[in-house]
This record gives structure tokens, C-alpha cells and sequence, in this order.
């Protein structure tokens, strides 16, 4: 992978299966399985999504094929989507999406949040675009070691005059910052730009940094260049 993944859009499956509201549940299931997902959005037929059927929504008719559920808390549900037997039926509604130029980091909220381990992709009007799944989010971490100091260089450390004097170095992801920092008191300000570096699996610190004068205002509250 080159470049720097920064949002959905960057790491989304584009070509997204889905059902109609009327998809019979064999053919839900035939779905599922010919494309190795878990779930399947379902949409009007202009491509609006209107919610998710996932393996769990499928699951009570199997497990009620004999016996009913008793009574408790899900039983109603659980009762209602054994008998089910169309996407309409059986999805979940509203959908819980997510629109492509949201960050990696949003969309993982997202799922964890949601307990859900794929999320449709979709526009401001809410048209099906894509499907971010969590291997598509954990691609972030397939990036070069070279690629990764590469950018943090380009984009972090040549954007912050006090480090010229840094220098980046990757092993299996995770950065090593070596050198000279001007003020000590960017240090976390520096650590915390690499770290947002999509891809960087843990940071270590290696710098020597001058210790600035009592009066010397901050770095970023000084009105002109050095």
C-alpha cells in the first residue's frame, strides 16, 4: 500500500453485494456464503439503504426450527425473525453506516461501539457506495516500514521547523525518533502527530531536546518565525 490511508473512502470494498427488501432467505444465505460476508445491506431500488441483514438476524430459524423461544427478554423478536422469510423482514433498521470520508479511526469507533463487524458505505442522501469490513480497516497496518517513515518525514517532521534536526526510522511499525529537537516541550506534540500516522503501531522517543527559557513564549504562541 502507498500513500497515507486516511478515510473510509481509502480502504472500502467499492463493489458492494446487496438485497431488495423481497430476497428470499435461501437466497440471502446463498449470498452470504458465494461471497464470504457476514452480512448483506439491504436497499430500495434506487440504492437507498434501508438496513442490514446479518447472519445474527438468520439465526433464530435455526434455532427455533423445533422449539419455541421461551419467555424473556428477545424472545418477542427472536420469535418474530424465525418466522421471517424475506431481507424486509429479517434486516435490521435503521442501518448504522458510515460515509466514505469519515476517518479509519471514526469507522472503528463505530464498530465497536455498534458491535458490528461491517458497515455499509454510504453518500449524504444515504446511496450504497461501498462496504468497510474490519480486515479493510486493519489494511492500514500492511504499509511498508519505508513507507511509513517516508511519510512521517514528508508530513510531520518537515512541517515542524524545531525538528529538522529528527530523523524517523521503522521497524515492523513501530517509529523511532532520533536526533535533536529544539524545545523539549514539543516532544508530546511531536509524538502525538506521529502517532496519527495511519499505520504506526507504537512510538518510541529517542531525542535530545534543549530546554527553553523560563520567558520564551510557546512555540505555537509566537506570532513570527524564528
Amino acid at each position: 500500500m502507498t500513500g497515507s490511508p486516511r478515510t473510509v473512502s481509502d480502504v472500502m470494498t467499492h463493489t458492494a453485494v446487496a438485497v431488495g427488501r423481497h430476497a428470499a432467505y435461501k437466497e440471502i444465505v446463498e449470498l452470504m456464503d458465494q461471497w464470504k460476508v457476514s452480512a448483506l445491506p439491504v436497499v430500495e431500488g434506487d440504492g437507498r439503504v434501508i438496513g442490514v441483514v446479518s447472519e445474527a438476524d438468520l439465526l433464530p430459524k435455526e434455532e427455533f426450527h423445533l422449539d419455541a423461544p421461551t419467555l424473556g427478554e428477545g424472545a418477542r423478536s427472536d420469535l418474530w425473525k424465525a418466522g421471517a422469510v424475506t431481507a424486509g423482514e429479517l434486516m435490521s433498521s435503521p442501518a448504522v453506516t458510515v460515509h466514505p470520508a469519515a476517518t479509519i479511526a471514526e469507522a472503528a469507533r463505530i464498530m465497536a461501539r455498534r458491535r458490528v463487524k461491517r458497515l455499509p458505505v454510504v453518500d449524504r442522501v444515504g446511496m450504497l457506495e461501498g462496504v468497510v469490513s474490519r480486515s479493510d480497516l486493519l489494511k492500514v497496518f500492511l504499509r511498508t516500514d519505508d513507507d511509513l517513515a517516508e511519510d512521517i518525514r514528508r508530513h510531520v517532521l518537515a512541517d515542524l521547523p524545531a525538528a529538522a534536526g529528527v530523523d524517523a526510522s521503522v521497524t515492523d511499525g513501530v517509529v523511532t525518533l532520533t536526533g535533536e529537537l529544539r524545545d523539549r516541550r514539543l516532544v508530546p506534540l511531536l509524538a502525538k502527530a506521529v502517532r496519527a500516522v495511519e499505520g504506526v503501531v507504537d512510538i518510541r522517543v529517542d531525542l535530545t531536546a534543549n530546554v527553553a527559557h523560563p520567558d520564551q513564549p510557546h512555540p505555537d504562541q509566537q506570532g513570527g518565525e524564528d
